[in-house]
């Protein structure tokens, strides 16, 4: 089945799958001026992970890595902005009695530095990047 791509002009690219699949009728939902093509399903990914960081270039969708890897991080911070309100009740608790904190401690220094893990900088395609994710820190991989 054929569908139209086009780069809209915040940077992402849209994918119009017309109704009956003849992608000439469905032209007109392409905003005027905007360069557009007619693709095989082929030409766009399956893998919606990384959605964001879809390109076009010419008549296929790419992913952008650069994109990826901070579509990436987000996802890690959002994963992580859960942990942290367990974790300071867990030191705080442990705190009140004169317990050793240093191992939630750890733990919060783990989700804070995770972002920067250098597994992301050196990914070079999205399974590299799905792979990174640590789910010891992390919890369930948004990839999954």
């Amino acid at each position: 089945m054929s569908k139209i791509i086009y780069t809209q002009s915040n940077g992402i690219v849209a994918v119009i799958r017309p109704a009956g699949g003849d992608a000439s009728k469905a032209i007109k939902d392409v905003p005027d001026g905007v360069a557009y093509e007619i693709v095989e399903d082929s030409a766009i990914p399956t893998d919606r992970s990384f959605r964001s960081a879809w390109v076009q270039d010419n008549k296929t969708v790419k992913i952008d890595m650069t994109k990826a890897k901070d579509q990436h991080r987000k996802n890690i911070r959002r994963a992580r902005k859960f942990k942290f309100p367990d974790l300071d009740a867990e030191y705080n608790k442990l705190a009140e009695i004169s317990a050793d904190t240093s191992a939630v401690v750890a733990k919060k220094q783990a989700l804070r530095d995770a972002p920067a893990d250098s597994a992301i900088a050196a990914a070079s395609d999205t399974t590299a990047l799905k792979a990174q994710w640590n789910t010891s820190i992390l919890g369930t991989s948004p990839y999954s």
